[in-house]
């Protein structure tokens, strides 16, 4: 018996030193913003070499002014033609006021900072700590991470540190925590137990590569609803036994230096900071209900057309506006009520000071919004993208295989391509009539898509908060970087694009309903 034990950590001796070895190759590369100009420094030639070459594509895509597939094409723009260094001139400014990330981030901080310098934040987690079965607690987090998905980004900035801090007060290692709340927010994020406005937009290009096989037919919201729900479920209760099981004793007992806070209970200057804030947030859900719950015209947060809560409504497109309202409004009662803000001024002296360490974060997304907006310009994502879909609408295999090359092109995609809705506009007016006429189902596909799409979310450079989930791990590890995230969240990533897969094709298989 003592041989395959020993063989088991060899080999499980062999995993951690291979992320070991990713952490230290990640984290000994320049600093992330010296990366990204070097990756601007590529793309500029690559933009060059191509641009001479006359390199281009002509497609069937969605063309969203217009509502429909039309044909397409796209030639590589050389950053080095006299457009090309007028745009690297004259677009920096823009490009940097026109990424929606920068100001989602700031945003979000007014109000979450506010809470968690008021002591809220800290406050809650204990108490969080202190009620929930500790069981059950990793998948809690994990599982409200798949789910925070409905309300776009605000599961990556009020979520995941909070996750950590939990781990941390529980005295396990908060990069853990870290981990399980961002996989279950990016790495399964296209699947939910709801309908999101992202599914409706999905589905709106879905359905119209369909009508360019067949006019008659339609998918609708709820086409993948039955496999969303099974796979919301399964993925979470993955992620919280990699978590546990692997990430959490590979990383071992926490060390980073910040202390574990011990409190015997709850003072009462705590006690009655929570009741305030307690207050303060029926009060604001109360307003809330009232410009949100009647019918239009009187719900005025909700689509004026439509009368819809969810898609294209104020609401949606609000929610982050929302969410820091109310943590500002709940973090300056609980505040006043335990002693912690003496008037608004303090408060805003809060809120400052936690934009002041947002400074570097900020000057790293200016470089990052620069290098997309160049890449986007010079169209090599498009082109790459299309010639793989090409190579794969080639291959002569089944449906079975299929599927599992389908996600693997997703994957691969998402490393450079990593807006879900970008890559779906290039991708289902390929793929979309392909399936069709090889018997498929469309809403097979698009569930094949979510499968590829989201696991990547994780480890790929170009997702914008792989850079905002290197500050919180700074907060308990200072010399954290690129390297420590990637290598914590490559397991993520690996085990789940493997087993959805196989979920995905077992679901086939069997011939279950995709949804409604």
């Amino acid at each position: 018996m003592a041989t395959p034990k020993g063989s088991d950590d060899v080999k499980e001796g062999s995993l951690s030193g291979f992320l070991g070895v990713i952490e230290r190759v990640g984290n000994a590369v320049p600093h992330p913003a010296i990366i990204f100009f070097m990756l601007i420094g590529i793309v500029v030639v690559l933009s060059a070499i191509f641009g001479l070459l006359g390199t281009s594509v002509t497609y069937e895509g969605y063309d969203a002014a217009l509502g429909e597939i039309v044909e397409q094409t796209s030639a590589v723009r050389s950053l080095l033609s006299p457009d090309g260094i007028r745009f690297l001139i004259t677009s920096p400014v823009a490009n940097f006021l026109a990424f929606t990330g920068v100001g989602v981030i700031l945003v979000a901080m007014i109000g979450v900072g506010l809470a968690e310098e008021s002591g809220l934040i800290s406050t809650l987690v204990r108490k969080l700590v202190m009620v929930a079965p500790a069981r059950y607690f990793t998948f809690m987090i994990v599982m409200v991470g798949v789910m925070s998905s409905i309300a776009a980004d605000a599961g990556y900035l009020v979520l995941v540190p909070l996750a950590a801090a939990a781990f941390h007060s529980l005295g396990r290692h908060p990069l853990a925590g870290l981990a399980a709340g961002f996989s279950g927010v990016a790495a399964v994020f296209l699947v939910n137990v709801f309908v999101t406005p992202t599914d409706a937009l999905l589905v709106e290009v879905t359905n119209d590569a369909v009508r360019s096989v067949d006019p008659s037919r339609q998918i609708t919201p709820v086409g993948n609803i039955f496999f969303m729900i099974v796979s919301s479920i399964l993925m979470a209760i993955i992620c919280t036994l990699l978590t546990e099981k692997y990430v959490e004793p590979r990383l071992g007992p926490y060390t980073g230096g910040v202390p574990v806070e011990v409190h015997e209970g709850m003072t009462e200057a705590e006690q009655a900071g929570l009741k305030a804030a307690g207050r303060a947030a029926l009060i604001f859900l109360g307003v809330l209900a009232l410009l949100t719950l009647p019918p239009a015209p009187f719900g005025i947060l909700r689509n004026q057309d439509t009368g819809g809560i969810m898609a294209g409504s104020p609401f949606m497109s609000g929610l982050i506006v929302l969410l820091s309202l109310m943590f500002m409004f709940v973090g300056y009662a609980y505040g006043r009520a335990a002693g912690t803000i003496a008037n608004v001024t303090a408060a805003i002296g809060l809120v400052v000071k936690t934009w002041g360490n947002l400074a570097g974060m900020i000057f790293l997304l200016f470089v990052i919004a620069n290098f997309i907006a160049f890449f986007n310009y010079t169209n090599l994502a498009t082109v790459l993208a299309v010639n793989l879909a090409e190579r794969l609408q080639t291959a002569p295999f089944g449906a079975t295989t299929y599927i599992f090359l389908f996600v693997g092109l997703v994957a691969l995609i998402d490393i450079i391509l990593t807006g879900a809705l970008a890559k779906w506009a290039i991708l289902a007016p390929v793929f979309i009539p392909l399936f069709m006429r090889l018997g498929g189902d469309p809403d097979l596909v698009l569930a094949a898509y979510r499968v590829g799409d989201s696991p990547m979310n994780v480890i790929t450079p170009l997702n914008v908060y792989l850079a905002v989930m290197v500050g919180f791990a700074q907060k308990y590890q200072k010399d954290a970087g690129i390297g420590t995230i990637v290598a914590l969240m490559l397991p993520y990533t690996a085990v789940l694009l493997v087993l959805w897969s196989l979920l995905l094709v077992g679901w086939y298989q069997l011939g279950l309903p995709l949804g409604v």
